[in-house]
């Protein structure tokens, strides 16, 4: 098991309706470890409840701890429900969050207008 020197990491949030995933990356982007609801046991509307982001964020978060990581940006993207709930529990496991950044891709025109009816 390898031990970073760097006390940094960067934890990478995408919560969406039906999922949510959670990265553990160093500052180089190198990956570390990953989470998501399916692969905690969780099958068909139960990922992406509440419950199932409590214990990625627990996994998420004993991980880093595991890997000397104390100190961690996090950067969340999507819609889901969980996302304060990891976001709480990340910082209640005794990790530092340095800075919270949401990444969610916003339409800034939007889609073509439908064509104008002739009569």
């Amino acid at each position: 098991m390898k031990i970073y020197n760097s006390m940094y990491g960067v934890i990478y949030i995408n919560s969406t309706f039906n999922n949510t995933i959670s990265t553990l990356t160093d500052n180089k982007g190198n990956t570390i470890g990953w989470y998501s609801s399916g692969v905690l046991g969780f099958k068909g509307p139960k990922k992406s409840t509440s419950i199932a982001s409590q214990s990625i964020s627990e996994k998420i978060s004993f991980l880093a701890i595991s890997k000397n990581i104390k100190i961690v940006d996090i950067y969340i993207k999507g819609v889901g429900i969980g996302k304060e709930t990891i976001l709480r529990i990340i910082n209640n496991c005794g990790i530092y969050i340095r800075s919270i950044t949401d990444i969610t891709p916003l339409p800034y025109n939007g889609c073509r207008k439908k064509k104008r009816r002739r009569v």
